[in-house]
């Protein structure tokens, strides 16, 4: 137990130590390290709280894939961070009203959860454990069954992202020969299609 408690400290240290460095980096390339690392710290301590199927997701996925993709977009970008960081300051009391507003639902959340009188019950009440399943098995049926309509919406809300991603990167250049799904399958016969009749012994 004082080793597992050592650990948890170590890994929620690094994790808030890497998050606040994800945010006040200067260079972006060092932003997506952080947040690298912000990942390992995040599957640590879900391994410490026997989710290892969550925290070999996020090393797999988040890292492997999206913080891997995160690195080569801020590099292959030609982005003038000055006059992005120039531009943002317009922004700041409009940023800094909105997470006084955050600030303010979660103290609102976390005051109604300690003065509530439940609470403490519900906390320290154990988790009835599913026999003979694993701890993957009972996060799938979790997700399936009690929460399938918000896993649907949040896989619907991912898609409308990459529509939109897809929409706002596309650019039409000339000169540049494209397939044109639409205008293949507009064509008629009569337009394409030429019948002649050549006489016997002649070409065409």
């Amino acid at each position: 137990m004082i080793v597992q408690g050592i650990a948890f400290y170590v890994f929620a240290a690094l994790l808030v130590a890497s998050g606040v460095m994800v945010i006040s980096a200067r260079n972006p390339v060092h932003s997506v390290l952080y947040l690298v690392l912000a990942f390992f710290q995040a599957a640590g301590l879900c391994v410490l709280l026997g989710a290892e199927f969550i925290a070999m997701i996020l090393v797999i996925v988040y890292v492997g894939a999206v913080a891997v993709l995160f690195l080569f977009v801020v590099m292959m970008l030609d982005i003038n961070f000055r006059e992005l960081r120039a531009g943002a300051l317009q922004y700041l009391p409009i940023g800094g009203l909105i997470g006084l507003i955050l600030l303010a639902e979660l103290a609102a959340v976390l005051g109604g959860w300690i003065i509530a009188p439940a609470a403490e019950k519900a906390a320290s009440a154990p988790i009835a454990a599913m026999a003979g399943a694993t701890n993957t098995e009972q996060l799938g049926q979790l997700i399936y069954t009690h929460y399938v309509y918000l896993f649907q919406a949040s896989g619907i809300v991912l898609l409308i992202a990459m529509i939109g991603a897809i929409v706002l990167t596309l650019r039409q250049r000339e000169g540049v020969r494209k397939q044109n799904i639409g205008s293949q399958l507009a064509r008629r016969r009569e337009d394409v299609v030429a019948i002649r009749k050549v006489p016997t012994g002649e070409g065409v």
